[in-house]
């Protein structure tokens, strides 16, 4: 047999036994006031939100820690009838993409926005790894509000690390493809396939995002990133495998050498090279979907060209350094110092020291150098080995106390370590193979030192069963004390890849109870019983109605017509917290609307066959929420039926649009 092969068949057969040996019975380490830890008495409010990135529903998912209570989940790069994203007009538009719309991608990463390396409760980012997408999410509506697609990159798993200012959101490409895109052989993978580092700005006041410059970089898999902070603000660190350069068999042609790469940015270095003209400008097309803020309505806007520089034209900006083979997580101490770059397939795990890395670079202490990046002595940047923590080590995080925690996927632990002597201090399992793990703040300047939640890949026996695919677990630990404590399992949505939490009091004070109507700038809207109408436009009929406990107005609509496309455009007059409105029409081939308290939501439905057909509040709002309904009348294309609706008991008609534009411009002239 391949000897590259066996080694990889034992490899796995040790993943096997040691997953095996990890399922131990966890009544022998859930200790007796766990429940009490966890618990959240009725009128309370959990202390943290946690949010955590939905895999493949394309979503985020918001709970409370420690009680573990789904809060909300939010939709983001994935259609959600529950509330009608992507299928409301107003949200069509986030879907757009170069590839024409794509309504369904695969979050993974979160970050939250930082002011001075700390969490600020603004804005909420997460990627989307099929089609290279990087959304926000604006923390006072928990709405998805921008989305920017990211060119010529394929999968964006590497994605949307944050600068300790919000200053960029930092990614890199997981497939490295010909650039610009080309029909050439796959075996030519070493000659013409490339990889980018991607910067997208932040603007401070809107939070709007720009693709402000990429950096060309040789074709690797850029896996996860973090960005210095305190000291070591200006540099980001992101893991690299495949420097073998394979195009096949990637889990034995990737895994051959003995270590692989982290690379070393330094985008301060790179805003100086940007400013001195040294990028060059390619055309490409992305696109970038923005949500008006006044109107509520999504554009789409198609970019045309990106800033590249290219390391060998920008001498100390880009550097490598080997990391153990087939590196996963890079992570960085609050205080900016060290750098935790760990391989999945070593038993050991690689730290880095800042101040080191900077001699070295300062030193040209270099071993070579790959495309033009010099290539740092590995023993000249670290600041020690971890000497077999466990097995398979993938991310770590930290708390207030100088400590470090990392999850084991193979062996099925969470290992808690002293980062300044590389001491092990603690284990405990988990159940079972965790990937992410989340503290408080633990990737910023100011962690807690509460809890930690464990994201497991695995789920067997944990939950009632439902059927071949069980729910996905998190768990959570106690970590205020010496040894860590299980207090909490709790499901999840999709399969979470990571998590943020932040204290509940940076975002609840912010958090938006209606959108005042007064400010709606939607240009259907009706902000008064007395403005809803219908107007006939041609074949195009727009219903501009209203919503309030317990009515829909105009509640009886005639003359609509066989051919006709309705647009009904629901405004919801409530100015009071927590009063949606829901709205649904008999026949309709896509979603219901909910519509929150002063916004203006619109669904299109085209009618099926002549008839009575009944529309209705999907959301209950009041004791008369049943009585919330009216009835649409279609009749057969070319009837003379004339279009009319009740308003308060009163038959309304009205010009058409066109009707109105005539008389408009008669008056003028």
């Amino acid at each position: 047999m391949n000897n590259k092969l066996l080694s990889i068949l034992t490899f796995i057969s040790i993943m096997a036994i040691s997953f095996g040996c990890s399922q131990r019975d966890a009544k022998s380490v859930v200790e007796g006031d766990a429940a009490g830890q966890a618990y959240v008495p009725p009128g309370e409010y959990d202390e943290y939100y946690a949010f955590l990135s939905g895999g493949f529903s394309g979503q985020i998912t918001a709970y409370g820690l420690p009680s573990g209570r789904l809060l909300r989940e939010i939709p983001v790069f994935s259609m959600y009838p529950e509330n009608g994203y992507g299928y409301s007009e107003e949200s069509k538009a986030m879907f757009q993409t170069s590839y024409g719309e794509v309504p369904w991608d695969d979050t993974h990463h979160i970050e939250l926005s930082q002011t001075n390396g700390e969490f600020d409760g603004r804005w909420l980012f997460v990627n989307g790894n099929n089609t290279p997408r990087i959304a926000r999410v604006d923390l006072t509506t928990f709405e998805t509000v921008e989305i920017l697609e990211i060119p010529d990159v394929a999968g964006l798993h590497c994605a949307p690390f944050i600068t300790e200012n919000s200053e960029y959101l930092v990614s890199g490409t997981r497939f490295s493809v010909p650039i610009p895109q080309e029909d050439v052989p796959i075996d030519t993978y070493k000659e013409n396939f490339k990889g980018l580092i991607n910067y997208v700005s932040v603007d401070q006041e809107s939070g709007e995002m720009d693709l402000k410059f990429q950096i060309e970089m040789p074709g690797y898999n850029y896996d996860l990133a973090r960005n210095g902070k305190a000291k070591s603000h200006g540099w980001s660190f992101l893991t690299t495998y495949n420097s073998e350069g394979a195009h096949t068999l990637l889990e034995v042609n990737a895994s051959q050498k003995d270590k692989d790469l982290l690379a070393i940015i330094n985008w301060k270095k790179a805003e100086e090279y940007l400013a001195q003209g040294k990028g060059k400008e390619r055309t490409t097309s992305y696109m970038h979907n923005l949500v008006d803020e006044g109107s509520g309505i999504a554009s789409s806007e198609e970019m045309t060209s990106t800033t590249i520089l290219n390391p060998k034209d920008c001498s100390g900006m880009v550097y490598f350094i080997p990391v153990p083979k087939s590196p996963h997580g890079c992570d960085i101490s609050p205080d900016g110092e060290y750098i935790v770059g760990n391989g999945k397939l070593s038993a050991d795990m690689s730290i880095y020291s800042f101040d080191k890395l900077m001699a070295a670079i300062e030193a040209e202490n270099f071993d070579g150098e790959i495309e033009g990046i010099p290539v740092i002595n590995y023993e000249a940047g670290l600041h020690g080995i971890l000497q077999k923590p466990g097995l398979g080590p993938l991310h770590t995080e930290f708390d207030d106390k100088g400590n470090a925690y990392t999850t084991f996927f193979i062996s099925s632990e969470v290992v808690k370590w002293d980062v300044e002597s590389l001491e092990v201090l603690d284990r405990i399992d988990t159940y079972y193979s965790p990937g992410h793990l989340v503290i408080p703040g633990g990737e910023t300047r100011k962690p807690s030192g509460k809890y930690l939640v464990a994201m497991n890949k695995i789920t067997k026996d944990r939950y009632l069963p439902t059927g071949p695919e069980l729910a996905h677990s998190a768990q959570l630990f106690d970590i205020s004390g010496e040894k860590m404590k299980l207090i909490l399992d709790f499901p999840t949505k999709g399969e979470p890849h990571y998590a943020q939490a932040i204290a509940a009091d940076k975002v609840m004070p912010n958090s938006k109870k209606y959108y005042p109507i007064e400010e709606n700038e939607h240009p259907y809207a009706a902000k008064g019983e007395g403005q809803a109408k219908v107007v006939r436009d041609g074949n195009e009929v727009h219903v501009y109605m209203t919503a309030i406990r317990s009515h829909l107005a105009p509640d009886n609509i005639e003359g609509i017509k066989m051919g006709d496309e309705v647009y009904f455009h629901v405004t919801n007059l409530e100015q009071d917290w927590d009063v949606p409105h829901g709205f649904a029409v008999q026949g309709a081939n896509n979603a219901e609307l909910l519509v929150m308290p002063g916004q203006t939501k619109t669904l299109k439905w085209e009618p099926f066959k002549p008839g009575v057909f009944a529309f209705y509040c999907t959301d209950f709002c009041s004791a008369l929420h049943q009585e919330m309904s009216g009835y649409v009348r279609v009749s057969p294309e070319g009837s003379d039926t004339e279009l009319m609706w009740d308003l308060n008991d009163e038959k309304k008609n009205e010009p058409s649009m066109r009707d109105m534009a005539e008389e408009e411009q008669a008056s003028g002239d």
